[in-house]
């Protein structure tokens, strides 16, 4: 027996600006049968091919895409808005037909798509539980069997007889996504289900997707939430354009990714540079420079190496005085440390128009890998200006501990030291 649980074969899947989607009736299909001609010869008639009118229209949502997932893998699928993520899950969920190409999926499918899915806002939780069950191909003893493990890991108790109108979004993802778990598929599709819903929540789905990718079953799973698939998947593909742009360990995808979609503004490597004013919200950070000798701007640094973070402002405002603030992160967007002058003592500068703040790491302890450096300028009371996701600094691989090893790839992003000692016991014996 095979262990591939899907196989795509250069898939694609082509729209048309302005297409009604849904059921045609007979009449309308007769109606375009017999204009068809004339439309053609209208088309010929003004010297437009006929097959480009319908090619101006045309969008490809998916274009040849090919992959392969095997049973017990989670795969993480991550791209921008309109990469064709959506489209591609509801092919394999058998709710869009492809244009071209074919998909195999071999198991039971359990999707959640979309919050509420078949969901009847007129009936109660309890009666949408046995519906969407029903229409998820659980039968109707099973669904008794787990109802109220459905209705417990919803947290819905208390609203299980109330009318699903009157639930918030959030209640209605968690019972959607309870009833799509608890289908105990042997392929689990999520679309996008940790948008909506507390950190509790969150917390609990990746839970159950864990246990039901530790009991071998196959998930793959779409997310804007970076940490989400790092932690989740082992594998993960980014999508563009409705193309693969890349398919890899997560890691190595993550940081395609990300690499992708920041926007440095650097006129050189370790300096960016912003303009200032003509935006929606005023710019007071004219420029950031990454330094670790002082001198030398760069983007690379070794473990445990110094790092200085110049950030230069301007206003023709009010006077105030700057606070510096400085998160450092992973590419995922997971926060390892943050500081600013406004809490630690001894550092309150003088009101000030214009000026350069410095911040200095004198040994900054990360690992081998790519890290976000996210700068908050503001005055003692609030941030008034922010970079995010832009500064990215590259921490290079080294022999830290002076062993001939480098670290191994999941020991973390922080880089530390310790001490061991060891005390013998003379009495035991081999």
């Amino acid at each position: 027996m095979s262990d591939v649980a899907i196989r795509v074969e250069k898939l694609s899947k082509k729209f048309l600006l302005g297409e009604r989607l849904g059921y045609r009736t007979f009449r309308e299909t007769l109606q375009d049968l017999f204009t068809a001609p004339f439309r053609y010869y209208r088309t010929r008639k003004n010297g437009i091919p006929a097959e480009k009118v319908d090619t101006d229209r045309e969008i490809w949502a998916l274009k040849e895409v090919s992959f392969e997932v095997k049973h017990g893998e989670v795969l993480g699928i991550i791209g921008p808005n309109g990469a064709g993520k959506s489209t591609l899950l509801k092919i394999l969920s058998r709710i869009t037909e492809p244009t071209e190409g074919y998909a195999e999926v071999r198991g039971r499918v359990g999707s959640l798509l979309e919050v509420g899915t078949g969901f009847h806002p007129e009936l109660t939780g309890r009666e949408n539980v046995y519906l969407n069950g029903a229409i998820l191909g659980m039968s109707r003893a099973e669904i008794k069997r787990k109802f109220d493990d459905i209705v417990s890991f919803a947290g819905v108790e208390k609203f299980i007889d109330t009318p699903v109108k009157r639930y918030s979004s959030g209640m209605q993802v968690r019972l959607a996504f309870a009833v799509a778990a608890h289908l105990e598929p042997e392929i689990l599709i999520v679309d996008e289900v940790l948008a909506v819903g507390d950190a509790e929540f969150q917390k609990r789905c990746l839970g159950k997707m864990d246990e039901v990718s530790r009991s071998g079953r196959t998930i793959l799973f779409v997310s804007h939430n970076m940490a989400a698939v790092e932690a989740l998947c082992s594998r993960a593909m980014l999508l563009h354009s409705g193309t693969v742009e890349s398919l890899n360990n997560t890691a190595s995808v993550l940081n395609e990714y990300q690499n992708r979609i920041r926007k440095p503004f650097q006129g050189q490597e370790g300096v960016w540079k912003l303009q200032i004013g003509g935006e929606r919200i005023r710019r007071l950070i004219s420029q950031v420079v990454l330094t670790s000798d002082g001198s030398h701007p760069t983007t690379a640094i070794y473990p445990h190496s110094p790092l200085l973070v110049d950030v230069s402002f301007r206003t023709t405002g009010t006077p105030f005085n700057p606070v510096l603030g400085v998160v450092i992160k992973t590419v995922t967007g997971l926060p390892i440390l943050g500081i600013d002058n406004r809490i630690v003592p001894g550092y309150e500068f003088p009101l000030a128009r214009a000026g350069t703040v410095r911040i200095a790491f004198h040994s900054l302890p990360l690992l081998p890998g790519s890290y976000y450096i996210d700068v908050y300028l503001g005055d003692r009371v609030r941030s008034l200006d922010a970079l995010r996701d832009t500064i990215l600094l590259d921490v290079l691989s080294a022999d830290i501990y002076g062993t001939g090893r480098l670290p191994p790839a999941n020991a973390g992003p922080v880089a530390w030291t310790a001490r061991w000692s060891f005390r013998g016991d003379n009495s035991s014996s081999l």
